[in-house]
């Protein structure tokens, strides 16, 4: 049980301080567990897709592309929930500068999130919808302008919003050791819209739409497997990882809304002003728990991330010696292939 009259103080030597929330050391220990391993992990899953898709060539295409900011995103998010943890108690200790600059890069991380999540729903949209047009209609140097697009905005909208809580840090705050930034009544409108109402409904319908289209491809997958000629069987296989491609986003979406609709639906109504500082953390920590799901669900999902783990584990040694392996067997492929053609060039004269 939580307690607020009996709390101490923040900065027990100063008036001016904040109150902590006092609970009993069990359910605090257990918090910070729980959150540190949290964050911890949400680094280094999100690392890790980093490092996959960085180093591979072959996983740049323009979707991994997209999963790429999206778990840079999700790795900076991580990295700042090791801040969240220390306001659970009520208590900030870093300073008001720290604390605006913490919101100010919280807000630009999760709003690249989201934007990279309309994109990939964007994405899966033409993919499923319109697949021979895919190829032309979504390419890597378009998706890396999208994603840039995407980045850059975040951050000049959210200097907008914050210019007065940058400018002078902690001017809100009530006493010593809050953390809070105070939007204008037009802007926290325009963010919620932004951030939250416009790429739901654009998630949602896109969705809808592919889910639609890919139920009707799936039927006619079924309905034509028995006849099917090795000739189509190309055809087959590429709807196949269509739909597959298709289930993984959609988790990935389903997850993004199960945890941060209940944090603006929060945000939206005013009720963090109601609830209980217990339940206002787990709903902010829900929301920052997709971050955690995301490189999780890729793990379940995707093959090539398995395999880029399994190589990304191994000693550099192994990756260099791979590479060189690797090298070496192209150059004697060819080689191969010169002595064939030059073998076959001289029959040919000879004939």
């Amino acid at each position: 049980m939580e307690t607020v009259d009996d709390a101490e103080f923040c900065f027990s030597n100063l008036n001016s301080s904040c109150r902590r929330i006092v609970r009993p050391h069990s359910v605090s220990v257990l918090i910070y567990i729980t959150l540190s391993s949290i964050s911890v992990m949400t680094v280094n899953l999100n690392l890790l897709v980093i490092i996959s898709i960085s180093h591979f060539r072959k996983l740049h295409t323009p979707t991994n592309l997209l999963l790429l900011s999206l778990a840079i995103s999700d790795f900076f998010v991580g990295i700042l929930m090791i801040f969240q943890i220390s306001l659970i108690d009520g208590c900030w200790l870093f300073g008001a500068l720290l604390c605006s600059v913490y919101y100010y890069l919280d807000f630009i991380f999760t709003s690249a999130s989201i934007g990279t999540m309309v994109l990939l729903s964007v994405d899966r949209y033409v993919a499923v919808c319109e697949p021979l047009q895919y190829p032309t209609k979504v390419t890597a140097n378009r998706v890396k302008v999208c994603v840039s697009l995407c980045w850059i905005m975040s951050v000049i909208s959210h200097t907008f919003l914050l210019k007065d809580n940058l400018e002078q840090p902690g001017q809100y705050s009530t006493c010593l050791g809050e953390c809070v930034v105070v939007i204008s009544y037009v802007g926290s409108i325009v963010e919620i819209i932004l951030s939250f109402i416009g790429p739901v409904i654009v998630i949602v319908l896109m969705s809808l739409r592919v889910f639609v289209v890919a139920l009707s491809h799936a039927h006619s997958m079924r309905s034509h497997a028995a006849s099917v000629r090795p000739a189509h069987e190309s055809q087959f296989t590429t709807k196949k990882s269509e739909l597959k491609a298709f289930s993984t986003i959609s988790v990935v979406i389903v997850v993004f809304l199960l945890c941060t609709c209940p944090y603006f639906c929060v945000s939206i109504t005013g009720a963090d002003s109601v609830l209980n500082a217990s339940t206002l953390a787990f709903v902010i920590c829900l929301f920052y728990l997709n971050s955690f799901f995301n490189p999780l669900i890729y793990a379940l999902f995707y093959p090539w991330f398995r395999k880029a783990e399994t190589l990304t584990k191994q000693p550099l040694f192994s990756i260099i010696m791979f590479n060189l392996t690797t090298k070496k067997i192209n150059v004697s492929s060819n080689q191969m292939l010169l002595q064939e053609k030059h073998t076959d060039s001289l029959s040919l004269s000879r004939a």
